[in-house]
């Protein structure tokens, strides 16, 4: 018998979710799970701090997160919804010509997501009830793994080593486990870096997500529930590294002009970070006893929000795939056969591929510095705004309610 039924190897936010899923999947009851995380989510985050990795949690991924019996544990004064999202081109006006505003109202909800803390999605998924009861802990990293026809086997960077029927891959856009397991990646990196920071504005953010495209990438302001804003600046690594390394004030100006001073002047209240931005996708998501969720399956730009919501969607969808396939064998199913995975791979590579082609077509269409191409660009902005069914397409998509979705964000 293996040690383990199922052991997902990497404990972030989408990796703590499939846990968590699985947990509180009735019909997986009497299946054995384990999480191998060198750490684990540490200490509960301070209430009076907000760090600078956060994420746009979507609808489907708020759903998925209520189900795991997380979203209780993320207490409301530390989740911003917000209701609006403004995207202007840079010869184009915020509200104006040359952009486009989506509107929670347009379709009948209350917000288009929240901006939360990611260590605060991550510590309320390890908090979760069935988290706790059912998933057994293997902090240590992982060093090796070994497959046989009945089960794969991994070996920790503190010696210990466990089998299970079935692996699953959530440990990120550089995955040592998908690396270990062979699958191969295409994609490139784009020739652009991320600065993320938290600024004060002279004006209310209005729970409004807010983001201008510039020559050298697109600039966000996400709204924070303290009243800040979150940036995310993805520009040149040379300008990248200048918004690192200058001084405070140098940086409000850079930002504030930038912006067009469309929350008036910003004053800098947290580190800044930068990280490089890629693209890429695994030729395949699985192989026997193995399979691959979130990051370590596919990297898109953020200037859609999207990453951690289409990793939450792969880790919903592998679970009601491997419960239908349990259920459907009388329980005698063999969850690692490549069968049984293809079934999730054929879905979600398909539905992941859509997304990240329309985010890379974004990315390079504003990308586009020939001026007869800007003027097309905006007057297409400034009609799409005027189309609601087109409009109404990329909210859904957007708030993960669009295309084949796992049932539990119905």
């Amino acid at each position: 018998m293996p040690d383990f039924d199922l052991i997902i190897i990497g404990g972030g936010m989408v990796g703590a979710a499939c846990a968590a899923l699985l947990a509180c999947e009735r019909t997986l009851d009497d299946l054995r799970i384990a999480l191998a995380d060198t750490q684990g989510p540490g200490l509960p985050p301070p209430e009076d701090d907000i760090d600078v990795r956060v994420s746009a949690v979507s609808r489907a991924s708020e759903r998925i997160l209520t189900r795991a019996g997380a979203w209780e544990h993320i207490a409301p004064a530390t989740r911003s919804a917000y209701s609006d999202m403004v995207v202007w081109d840079m010869d184009g006006t915020a509200r104006g010509n040359g952009c486009i505003t989506f509107s929670a109202s347009e379709i009948g909800e209350p917000n288009l997501g929240y901006i939360i803390e990611n260590r605060r999605v991550q510590w309320a998924l390890w908090e979760a009830e069935r988290f706790r009861e059912r998933v057994v802990a293997l902090k240590a990293g992982l060093t090796d793994i070994a497959f046989a026809d009945d089960s794969a086997r991994i070996t920790l960077d503190d010696g210990r080593s466990y089998s299970a029927r079935l692996l699953i891959a959530a440990d990120g856009s550089a995955s040592t486990s998908r690396q270990l397991a062979g699958i191969q990646l295409q994609g490139a990196r784009y020739d652009q870096h991320a600065v993320v920071t938290h600024v004060s504005t002279e004006r209310p953010h209005q729970h409004t997500a807010w983001q201008r495209f510039l020559r050298k990438g697109p600039l966000a302001f996400l709204p924070l529930a303290d009243g800040r804003s979150s940036i995310v600046w993805s520009t040149s690594p040379e300008h990248a590294e200048h918004l690192v390394a200058c001084d405070a004030q140098q940086f409000e100006r850079d930002l504030t002009e930038a912006s067009a001073h469309v929350l008036g002047s910003v004053k800098l209240t947290a580190p800044r970070m930068k990280f490089p931005l890629q693209w890429a996708h695994a030729r395949d998501y699985c192989k026997p006893r193995f399979v691959l969720i979130g990051d370590a399956a596919h990297t898109v730009h953020p200037l859609a929000g999207q990453g951690v919501n289409l990793g939450m969607l792969d880790a919903a969808a592998l679970v009601q795939t491997l419960s239908q396939a349990y259920v459907g064998g009388a329980r005698a199913v063999e969850l690692g056969e490549l069968r049984v995975l293809r079934r999730y791979e054929r879905w979600r590579k398909s539905e992941n591929a859509l997304a990240m082609s329309l985010i890379d077509g974004l990315k390079h269409l504003f990308g586009v510095t020939i001026p007869v191409v800007g003027s097309l660009r905006r007057t297409g902005l400034t009609l799409l705004d005027r189309t609601p069914p087109a409009k109404r397409f990329l909210i859904m998509r957007a708030l993960g309610l669009a295309g084949e979705t796992p049932k539990v964000v119905e």
